[in-house]
């Protein structure tokens, strides 16, 4: 099925960035995450959000070195800055961001890199089945629920192939019952395509349930970097 290959060895790396402008904290922050969830916490203004967007390539910072893949997508001391849409990086915003004029599949279809009409229907509809959301092909996104936008948002995401998953507080507009199952959703996407993903959240239950990672930043520096082990997950406290 398309979507199936192995995705083995894809790694982030962060290292040092910081002097980024503006209002937002400086960072400095340096970890690798494999192919799992890592979720990132810390208070407002910890620089949670900005981070993301510095890997995601949305911001330049002034300094350090950010590498997907084994590919340096931002070097500071070499001056290397790959543009945002060349990083193979998808992100997930709480406001999702779907298409009003377009159907739910070809919402996804958008998404997918195939050459051909038919392979992006194909690999589209892979992804809405395994996002749970197979049955909502033919909706237009304004009939949709909170959670079944949500399931539609991460197939588009990973219909994409990317080399990474940056969530910035994807289910904060759920209530438990549908952050606990869409959160299901997403680690076994996640798990599905293989790739790192890194997962913004104030909410210290789903870390704990949907991560086998922690970090923790406030005010711009990593302040602790939590492993959770396998038997802590999927634990709703």
């Amino acid at each position: 099925m398309p979507g199936d290959a192995p995705r083995l060895s894809v790694r982030v790396r962060v290292d040092g960035v910081g002097g980024v402008a503006g209002s937002r904290p400086r960072l400095d922050v340096t970890f690798e995450a494999d192919a799992a969830i890592t979720a990132i916490m810390g208070p407002s203004g910890a620089g949670k959000t900005t981070l993301l967007e510095c890997v995601a390539g949305l911001l330049r910072p002034s300094a350090g070195r950010v590498v997907i893949d084994g590919e340096a997508v931002f070097d500071g001391e070499s001056r290397v800055f790959v543009a945002p849409h060349r990083r193979r990086v998808a992100m997930v915003f709480q406001s999702l961001a779907l298409f009003p004029h377009r159907s739910v599949l070809e919402n996804v279809e958008y998404g997918a890199r195939e050459p051909t009409a038919r392979a992006r229907r194909e690999v589209a509809m892979t992804w809405l089945e395994r996002a749970r959301a197979g049955s909502l092909r033919d909706r237009a996104p304004s009939t949709l629920s909170g959670g079944e936008a949500q399931r539609v948002a991460l197939a588009r995401a990973l219909a994409s192939t990317p080399r990474l998953l940056l969530l910035d507080e994807p289910f904060s507009a759920l209530n438990h019952t549908l952050r606990v199952e869409l959160g299901d959703v997403l680690r076994e996407l996640v798990a599905s395509a293989r790739i790192p993903a890194l997962l913004v959240t104030h909410d210290a239950a789903d870390a704990q349930r949907l991560a086998s990672r922690i970090l923790s930043l406030d005010n711009g520096r990593l302040e602790s970097d939590e492993r959770v082990e396998l038997g802590e997950q999927g634990d709703e406290g």
